[in-house]
């Protein structure tokens, strides 16, 4: 049974994984091993939740983990029972994100933020600016270094966006931004950040992990 969801005007929605050996960050397994692998998205999951828990001691904000993999008890299990989950269900990743954005809009939202957990920069910081945006233009974007995006935010349910994107290459933010600029939106960009997804990437995790997690 799905939990029951309180929405608030501003609301934000964490796209994760369980973190299953030889299941999550694949691409990082001949470095790391199968479980390092999950471990690192779960220490990567967990260093995103803390800059959300900060960003609802700034602004009014409500949020939900949409997950693949395990279940909702598995997932209450690792990150606990005080959270929202919800399955991200099938298809692919515009489909899933359509999914949740119109659950999202259906309800009361008025300004609605997606994000991952793969990108160590994404802090407190540009979720609030984030935020702030989705008052003043129609869409905000989190460029990626590798040609996609981190976040998105949007003030209304626009499903186009979503739409004839080749998810995983390096023309998803562009190929979005120009279905924006057919439907005449307003769209701001946030600070371009990198994934963590390949090994020569483990750096940007390391310096994060180093300077930040091991304080806490």
């Amino acid at each position: 049974m799905l939990q029951p969801l309180t929405i608030l005007q501003q609301h934000l929605i964490i796209f994760s994984r369980y973190p299953e050996p030889g299941k999550t960050k694949t691409r990082l397994i001949p470095a790391l091993g199968a479980g390092g692998a999950a471990n690192l998205q779960r220490q990567m999951t967990e260093y995103t939740l803390s800059q959300v828990k900060e960003l609802q001691q700034v602004i009014n904000v409500s949020s939900e983990v949409r997950f693949v993999g395990g279940d909702v008890q598995l997932m209450q299990n690792w990150l606990g029972a005080d959270l929202v989950y919800q399955p991200q269900g099938d298809g692919d990743l515009g489909l899933r994100m359509t999914r949740s954005l119109y659950d999202a809009f259906q309800v009361q939202a008025t300004q609605v933020v997606i994000i991952g957990t793969d990108c160590p920069g994404l802090n407190c910081q540009i979720l609030t600016q984030a935020f702030e945006q989705t008052y003043t233009v129609d869409l905000v974007l989190g460029p990626a270094v590798d040609g996609g995006y981190y976040l998105i935010g949007l003030r209304r349910f626009v499903p186009e966006l979503f739409i004839n994107i080749d998810w995983g290459s390096s023309q998803v933010l562009h190929q979005t931004v120009e279905i924006a600029n057919k439907l005449n939106l307003s769209y701001h960009y946030l600070p371009q950040l990198a994934d963590v997804d390949r090994p020569e990437d483990l750096p940007i995790w390391q310096q994060v992990w180093e300077t930040e997690v091991k304080m806490r």
